[in-house]
């Protein structure tokens, strides 16, 4: 690899690999790092990795190590030319935080220092980095704004990411590092994982299960499709906030903006469930139990600022998105 390259973490994840594909795409050299952590089939991953490697060719390769250990990620990439970073890599999922909080604080708060070391002893020109709308926890009125105070987290997961955000602020104002922060809503779409609520559902559909529909049901959620994800992970990663003193989304005048990247809409579960059963081709068998804890009833994303800002605008409600996934879905597991 001689041209300045785009580091991906988190590359043969959900939207990592989307993302570096997108990249590939355009012509752009990817280095991808992951660590192939077994929260969810390892299969999965490696199968997103080979498209990968199949797609990008010699501008492809795929570093496999766990980027929370600070000489690994710095002997890998020591003779590695870059000069922007995406970092999508994380321990995720909000109920297995409440199992092992120590697994989210390694990855996403250790990880993510040591990302954002990379980025200003590298003097990279731009930096993108995986928030989540769980940030938003208790308290926060919809549709949720940027400018909310997101001081009450109700899991692990969310204070981690919340973390991530602040750590970040002071970067960019101590050392005018340019970063942008993305609080993605309820990401769904072909590759997804299968820990997430589409590809539960549909799986048990398929298979004949009952789906566990929490809270009785009374849950909305702003349902994102993947091409509208990461076109504003792109959007950010083009156009990093710019050291001029002025007002940034979600902090102040550090070269640093936080976004919500959403569908713009909170739908009702009962609804997504509806279009899955449509997709399948048969009904669910509704398994109405209490909430979880560590959930969120009601997630809607303001998005004013990024498509002022991004030119962002999403394109895919889940009425179109919905039965792409379950196609994929069949496809994958008949493949």
């Amino acid at each position: 690899m001689t041209d300045k390259a785009i580091i991906v973490t988190g590359a043969a994840g959900f939207i990592g690999m989307h993302t570096a594909r997108r990249l590939l795409e355009r012509g752009e050299t990817v280095i991808g790092i992951d660590d192939f952590n077994p929260y969810y089939p390892v299969s999965l991953k490696e199968d997103r990795a080979r498209a990968l490697a199949a797609l990008g060719g010699d501008r492809f390769a795929m570093h496999r190590l766990d980027f929370a250990d600070a000489a690994a990620l710095d002997a890998a990439l020591a003779d590695m030319p870059f000069d922007r970073i995406v970092h999508l890599g994380a321990q995720a999922g909000v109920r297995y935080s409440l199992e092992n909080p120590a697994a989210y604080v390694h990855s996403n708060v250790t990880g993510h220092l040591n990302l954002l070391e990379l980025a200003r002893h590298r003097g990279v020109r731009s930096m993108v980095y995986a928030s989540s709308s769980s940030v938003y926890g208790a308290g926060t009125t919809t549709p949720f704004r940027v400018d909310a105070r997101p001081d009450r987290p109700l899991s692990i997961y969310a204070a981690t990411k919340r973390a991530d955000e602040l750590m970040s602020e002071t970067y960019a104002h101590l050392y005018r590092l340019p970063l942008t922060g993305l609080r993605f809503f309820t990401v769904y779409g072909p590759w997804g994982r299968p820990d997430m609520a589409m590809w539960l559902f549909t799986a048990a559909i398929l298979d004949g299960r009952p789906i566990k529909i929490f809270n009785n049901g009374d849950m909305r959620r702003d349902f994102t499709y993947i091409d509208d994800i990461v076109t504003g992970v792109i959007a950010s990663l083009d156009r990093p906030p710019a050291d001029d003193g002025r007002e940034k989304p979600g902090f102040g005048t550090a070269p640093h903006a936080i976004y919500n990247i959403g569908n713009n809409r909170s739908e009702e579960l009962g609804r997504l469930i509806d279009l899955i059963e449509q997709a399948c081709g048969r009904k669910a068998q509704r398994e109405y139990l209490p909430m979880q804890p560590g959930d969120m009833q009601d997630t809607y994303a303001d998005v004013s600022e990024t498509m002022r800002d991004l030119n962002y605008a999403p394109t895919t409600p889940i009425e179109d998105g919905v039965p792409r996934f379950v196609h994929w879905y069949r496809e994958y597991k008949r493949g």
